[in-house]
C-alpha cells in the first residue's frame, strides 16, 4: 500500500498531518476575523458619517426656518458650519480630521437678480475666501461625486508644474456618467466633446471650461491685479466690494487662521452673510471682469473664454478611470430643455462683440479662436443647415424642381462624394474614440433632433434677446428619474413624453418628406419621359434618407400606441404646418 502512494507522502506521520490542518483551520479562523474587524469598522464609520450628516441636514433645515426661507427666490443669506476647527471632540491617533464643510445659503430678493450659476460660485468664493482661503478650488455639480480620490494630486501635478504653473487657470476633466445605456439614444455623454473636441482643444492652450470637475485656481478668477503692489484700497472696492476682511485675503502676506473663540468665530459668520447677500456686488466689478462672469447663462464656457483671452492656459486630464461620476438626463424633454439653454446661451455670444471670430483672433491664436467659435456657432449652424436640408429639397422634389445634376452626370458624383466622406469621417471619429456603429447612428439621429428643436428655439431665444424683446432664463436640468422612462432609455426606446413645442418640429418634418417623396414618386411615374427620375434621384434620396434616420419618430407616430408615443394632437398639428410650408413653397417656387 506505502509502495502504490507517490514519493512525497510515503513517509509523513500522522501527527504532521494533523499539525498542518490544525495550522489550516487556525490561519481561517484568523483570516476570517480579521475580515469581520474591518466589516465592522468600515459598519461603524459609516454609521458615524451617517448620523453627523443627519445632525448636519437637521442644523440647516433648523436654521431655514429659523431665517425663515420658505421660498426659494426671497430669503436671506444662511451660513451654517458643519464642523469647525476648534471642536471639543479628541481625535484617536488612527483617526483623520474631517475637513471644514460649510453650507451656503446666497441672499435672494424678487428686485435683485441673482445670476443663475454663476452668481452663485462668485458668493462660494468670497465667503471660503474668508474661512479657507484655499488657492485652488474643485467645481462639481450636485449631481456629480468624486470616483477617485487621486483626481486633486493629478490636477496639482499640473498646478505645480514650473513649466506651465504661472500661466495655468484650471484642470479640466471629463464628464462621466454612471446612468449611460449601451445604445445612449440621446447622446448624453456628449461623446463629441470630452472625446475629440477637448483633446482638440488642448493642443491650442487647453480646452473650454466645462461647468463641473474643474480645479481652478482663485488666482485666476480674482485676477492677478489683486496681488500687485501699490493698488489702494478705494480701487480694490470698486472692484471687490466694501468687504474689509474679504479685502485682506488678496494680499500675498496673508496669513489665514480661523478664530479659536466663540465671538470672533460668530462675527466671521456674520461677515460671510454680508458676502451672500445679493447687495454686496452692486457698484463691483463681480461677474464682469473678475469672478465667474455673467454675460450670458452658460456661465462656463464664457469664464473660459475670457480666461483664455486674458492669456491663461488650461490642460485636459482623461485617466483611465473615472475621476468624477454623474447622473445623466435620460429623457427626450429634460435633454432637449437642457440643449436649448446651451444653444441659447452659446448663440448669444456668437452674435456678441465677444464674437470669437472677431474679439479672439486680437487675444489668443487663430486656432483657438477657431475653436470656440465653432462651440459658439455649431447650435446657429447646425439648425439652419438642417432645416435647409430637410425642407428645400423636398419642396423642389413636390414641385418638379430639380435642384441636382442627372445620375448620368459626372458632376452628380462631386455631390455623392461629399455627402458619403462626410458620413465617412463621423464614423471615423467615432470608431477612433472607442465608439461602435450604433453609436454613429444614434448620435447622427440625435444630431438631426436636436438641430430641429433644441438648437432652433435656443437660437431663436439669443436672437430675440439680442433684441430686447425676451430676457435670459435659466432652467435647472431635471435629473429626478422615473422608473419607467429609464426602463425605456435602457431598451433604447425613444420617450415622446415633452412639450408640444420639441415634438411638432419633429413631426412637421417628418410628414414634410413622406409627402414629397411620395410626390417625386408619383410624377415620376406619371410624367417619365426616360431621364426624369435621374433629374429628381438626389431629392429623393435625401428624402429617404431623412426618414430612415428619423424612424424612431415615424414609428412613435404611427406604430407605438405606448404613452411615451407622440400623441394624435401633435400629428394633426403638425400636419396643419405641413399643409401650410407646402403652400406657401408652392406659392413661391412655381
Amino acid at each position: 500500500m506505502e509502495k502504490s502512494l507517490p514519493l512525497h507522502l510515503r513517509h509523513v506521520h500522522s501527527f504532521s498531518v494533523i499539525i498542518n490542518r490544525s495550522h489550516a483551520i487556525l490561519h481561517s479562523i484568523a483570516i476570517a476575523f480579521l475580515i469581520y474587524y474591518r466589516v465592522s469598522f468600515l459598519l461603524q464609520e459609516t454609521r458615524t458619517i451617517t448620523d453627523k450628516y443627519e445632525v448636519f441636514k437637521e442644523r440647516v433645515r433648523r436654521a431655514k426656518e429659523g431665517a425663515a426661507i420658505s421660498n426659494r427666490g426671497d430669503h436671506p443669506s444662511l451660513i451654517q458650519v458643519i464642523r469647525d476647527q476648534n471642536t471639543n471632540e479628541e481625535l484617536q491617533e488612527d483617526q483623520v480630521q474631517m475637513p471644514l464643510l460649510v453650507y451656503v445659503a446666497r441672499e435672494k430678493r424678487p428686485c435683485h437678480h441673482h445670476n443663475f450659476k454663476a452668481g452663485a460660485l462668485n458668493v462660494l468664493l468670497r465667503v471660503s475666501a474668508i474661512i479657507s482661503n484655499s488657492p485652488y478650488i474643485l467645481v462639481l455639480d450636485c449631481d456629480m461625486y468624486c470616483n477617485d480620490p487621486t483626481s486633486a494630486r493629478q490636477a496639482m501635478c499640473c498646478h505645480f508644474d514650473p513649466q506651465i504653473s504661472s500661466s495655468l487657470a484650471f484642470v479640466q476633466f471629463p464628464q462621466t456618467f454612471r446612468n449611460i445605456s449601451n445604445d445612449d439614444i440621446y447622446d448624453s455623454q456628449l461623446r463629441f466633446l470630452f472625446k475629440i473636441n477637448w483633446f482638440g482643444l488642448d493642443g491650442l492652450r487647453g480646452p473650454v471650461l466645462s461647468g463641473t470637475n474643474f480645479y481652478i485656481k482663485r488666482e485666476a478668477l480674482f485676477g492677478s491685479f489683486s496681488k500687485k503692489e501699490g493698488i489702494n484700497l478705494m480701487e480694490l472696492r470698486r472692484s471687490f466690494g466694501q468687504s474689509n476682511e474679504f479685502i485682506k485675503t488678496l494680499g500675498q502676506d496673508y496669513n489665514h487662521t480661523l478664530p479659536n473663540d466663540g465671538e470672533s468665530s460668530t462675527m466671521l459668520l456674520e461677515e460671510a452673510k454680508v458676502l451672500a447677500s445679493c447687495s454686496y456686488e452692486n457698484q463691483t466689478t463681480w461677474g464682469t471682469k473678475v469672478g465667474f462672469m455673467y454675460f450670458c447663462v452658460i456661465e462656463d464656457y464664457f469664464t473660459g473664454y475670457t480666461l483664455h483671452c486674458k492669456g491663461w492656459k488650461s490642460v485636459y486630464l482623461y485617466p483611465p478611470r473615472a475621476q468624477f461620476m454623474g447622473t445623466s438626463t435620460t429623457n427626450f424633454n429634460d435633454i432637449s430643455i437642457q440643449w436649448t439653454r446651451w444653444a441659447s446661451g452659446l448663440v448669444h455670444v456668437a452674435m456678441s462683440r465677444f464674437c470669437p471670430l472677431i474679439y479672439g483672433p486680437r487675444r489668443m491664436s487663430l486656432l483657438q479662436s477657431m475653436g470656440y467659435a465653432q462651440v459658439a456657432f455649431l447650435p446657429l449652424l447646425s439648425s439652419l443647415s438642417l432645416w435647409g436640408f430637410a425642407l428645400i429639397p423636398q419642396l423642389c422634389l413636390f414641385n418638379g424642381i430639380p435642384l441636382f445634376p442627372e445620375v448620368s452626370d459626372p458632376i452628380f458624383s462631386i455631390y455623392l462624394f461629399i455627402f458619403v466622406s462626410s458620413l465617412l469621417k463621423y464614423l471615423y471619429e467615432i470608431l477612433a474614440s472607442g465608439g461602435e456603429i450604433r453609436t454613429w447612428k444614434n448620435e447622427w439621429k440625435i444630431w438631426m433632433i436636436k438641430s430641429v428643436t433644441s438648437y432652433s428655439y435656443g437660437s431663436l431665444d439669443a436672437v430675440l434677446n439680442k433684441l430686447g424683446i425676451t430676457k435670459a432664463s435659466f432652467l435647472p436640468t431635471n435629473k429626478v428619474t422615473d422608473d419607467e422612462q429609464v426602463k425605456r432609455y435602457e431598451m433604447g426606446i425613444f420617450d415622446f413624453q415633452a412639450a408640444t413645442m420639441f415634438l411638432a418640429p419633429l413631426v412637421t418634418i417628418i410628414l414634410v418628406n413622406m409627402t414629397a417623396i411620395v410626390g417625386g414618386v408619383v410624377r415620376v411615374m406619371v410624367l417619365d419621359n426616360g431621364d426624369h427620375w435621374q433629374k429628381l434621384f438626389g431629392q429623393m434620396f435625401l428624402s429617404f434618407y431623412v426618414l430612415i434616420t428619423n424612424y424612431a419618430v415615424i414609428e412613435g407616430m404611427m406604430i407605438r400606441k405606448d404613452k411615451a408615443s407622440i400623441p394624435t394632437s401633435v400629428t394633426l398639428l403638425s400636419a396643419v404646418f405641413s399643409a401650410i410650408i407646402f403652400s406657401l413653397g408652392s406659392a413661391i417656387l412655381c
